[in-house]
C-alpha cells in the first residue's frame, strides 16, 4: 500500500531508460509514485503500479487520480511509419490530457524532444510538435522538456555507439552538433519541475526548455565519437557519413529487419540535420537546476556499467 502521506506523482514510461530514472529520482526526493505499466512490475515500496498504456482511458484515470503532478516520458521514438508516432505520441498525449482535465489534476510536466524544433524533418519530430500543440492548448498547468541526446545507465539508443568504439570504427553524421545530457541530470529537472511556479524569477508555467550538460554551442559529432572512444579506452577512426549514406543504410535495415529495423529513413533525415544544440533563449532558470555530470566523466562512467552488466 501506498503511504498517504507522501505527495503522489503520475508517471508514464517509468519501465523505460528515463522513466525509470525519473522513478528512482522521484523516490529518493520523497515523493510516492503511481506508474502505468504494460506488463506486471515486482512490488516496491512507494510505488504504485498500474496497468494499462496511454490508449487505456480507465488506466489513465486510475494513474492520475488525486495525484499532485504528472510526469509524461512515455512515448515512441522509432516505428516504420508515421501512424505508429501518431497513435503513441500524439493520442497518447491527448488521452492523458483528457484524464488530467477529468480527474481535476492541474500539473503536467510534458517530456518531449528537440525535434518538435523541426517537425518537417521526420514523422518523430512532426509528432512531438502536434503533442506539444495539445499540451499547450490545454487548460493544464504545463511545462515542456525537450531533452537533447539522453546517455547513461540502462540506454540501448547509444549503447550501439559504445559498441562500435570496442571495436574502433565509429560511424557517424558527417556534419553537425548536438547537445547532450545525462539521465540522471534530466531526471532531477523534471522533479524539480513538479511543484510549478513560485520558486523562480519569471516562473516556469507555460515555459519550454531545453537543458543540456553546460557546453556552450553542444558536441561536433566528431567530438562526441572521440568522447565515448576515450570513455571505453579506444581511439577510434570516425567515419563522416552523409545523409544519402545514412538512407542507404536505413533501406538495408529495412530489408533485413523490417519492422524492427532501428535505422529508418525518417531516423536517417533526424540523425542528419546540422543542428541539434539547444538554445540559450530556452535554458533552465540556474536557481532551479544545473547540470551536475560533466559528460566525458559520465561517458565513462556508462561504458563500465555496460562492462559489469554484461551488455558490451
Amino acid at each position: 500500500m501506498m503511504s498517504v502521506e507522501r505527495p503522489i506523482i503520475a508517471l508514464t514510461g517509468a519501465t523505460g531508460f528515463v522513466g525509470g530514472t525519473v522513478l528512482d529520482t522521484a523516490l529518493a526526493t520523497g515523493y510516492a509514485v503511481r506508474a502505468l505499466t504494460r506488463r506486471a512490475q515486482p512490488e516496491r515500496p512507494g510505488v504504485d503500479w498500474v496497468g494499462g498504456d496511454l490508449a487505456d482511458k480507465a488506466a489513465l484515470s486510475e494513474l492520475t487520480r488525486g495525484a499532485e503532478a504528472v510526469i509524461h516520458v512515455a512515448g515512441v521514438v522509432s516505428a516504420p511509419d508515421p501512424s505508429g508516432f501518431e497513435e503513441g505520441n500524439v493520442t497518447g498525449t491527448l488521452n492523458l490530457i483528457e484524464a488530467m482535465v477529468a480527474g481535476g489534476v492541474q500539473r503536467l510536466v510534458n517530456v518531449s524532444s528537440l525535434s518538435a524544433r523541426e517537425p518537417e524533418l521526420s514523422a518523430y519530430g512532426a509528432s512531438k510538435a502536434k503533442a506539444e500543440k495539445f499540451v499547450m492548448a490545454s487548460p493544464l498547468d504545463w511545462t515542456i522538456v525537450r531533452p537533447p541526446a539522453i546517455y547513461g545507465p540502462r540506454d540501448k539508443e547509444m549503447l550501439e555507439l559504445f559498441r562500435a568504439a570496442r571495436w574502433g570504427v565509429m560511424p557517424m553524421p558527417r556534419e553537425g552538433r548536438a547537445s547532450m545530457i545525462h539521465v540522471e541530470d534530466l531526471a532531477r529537472l523534471l522533479v524539480a519541475l513538479v511543484p510549478g511556479d513560485g520558486r523562480v524569477a519569471g516562473g516556469i508555467t507555460g515555459r519550454i526548455f531545453e537543458p543540456d550538460d553546460g557546453k556552450p554551442q553542444g558536441w561536433e559529432h566528431f567530438e562526441t565519437a572521440l568522447a565515448i572512444g576515450w570513455a571505453m579506452g579506444k581511439r577510434p577512426r570516425v567515419i563522416g557519413l552523409s545523409r544519402a549514406m545514412l538512407e542507404r543504410i536505413a533501406r538495408v535495415d529495412k530489408f533485413l529487419r523490417g519492422p524492427r529495423a532501428k535505422m529508418t529513413l525518417d531516423r536517417a533525415a533526424y540523425f542528419s540535420h546540422p543542428d541539434w544544440v539547444v538554445s540559450p533563449e530556452a535554458a533552465v532558470p540556474a536557481p532551479l537546476w544545473r547540470p551536475r555530470i560533466e559528460t566525458r566523466q559520465g561517458l565513462k562512467a556508462t561504458a563500465q556499467w555496460y562492462r559489469e552488466h554484461k551488455w558490451l
